[in-house]
């Protein structure tokens, strides 16, 4: 019986501390979200619930700089779902930090660049006006080595991930 405790205090033990976006610190090349959505970018990707796919995720952005923001329309299709836009306004507030405000989020997302990584947490209002519809969009940006990033979003709700996407960013 006294086993148990020392094995559960070395299984937590055992557990890493969560990742984050410093380290990737000093990892080429370097991303900057406002540069990448500078212009044309296309993506496409899959949505998963429980692991299963269950709709492809396809989006079309054009930016461009406004003073010292990016202004950037996208137009999101996920599956047979008619396309929904998002006007995306992002700014850098210092070295490696960024905010955004877009038509359809709650309040400024505000996230953080290190070397090839980019992370924000922001909270997705999915029917404008009932916050209870909310949910929270946890998104990991992984510039690739040939220019495209790798985006990676887990859809949350009260701590429970409802949906997870995963899509390849490339400029035109």
């Amino acid at each position: 019986m006294r086993r148990l405790p020392v094995l559960l205090v070395l299984l937590l033990a055992s557990c890493g501390a969560p990742l984050s976006v410093r380290d990737f610190a000093g990892t080429l090349p370097t991303l900057d979200p406002v540069v990448f959505f500078t212009g044309h970018v296309r993506s496409w990707g899959v949505m998963e619930r429980s692991g299963a796919p269950t709709a492809v995720v396809v989006t079309d952005c054009i930016g461009e700089m406004d003073g010292d923001s990016l202004r950037m329309t996208q137009v999101l299709q996920i599956g047979d779902d008619p396309p929904m836009t998002r006007q995306w306004r992002m700014r850098r507030t210092a070295p490696g930090r960024f905010a955004a405000v877009a038509n359809d989020m709650v309040g400024t997302a505000e996230g953080e660049a290190s070397g090839r990584a980019f992370h924000w947490t922001w909270t997705l209002a999915t029917s404008p006006g009932n916050p209870l519809r909310n949910v929270t969009m946890d998104q990991w940006w992984y510039l690739l080595d040939d220019g495209a990033m790798l985006n990676r979003t887990q859809i949350r709700k009260l701590g429970i991930t409802l949906a997870e996407v995963t899509e390849h960013f490339a400029r035109r």
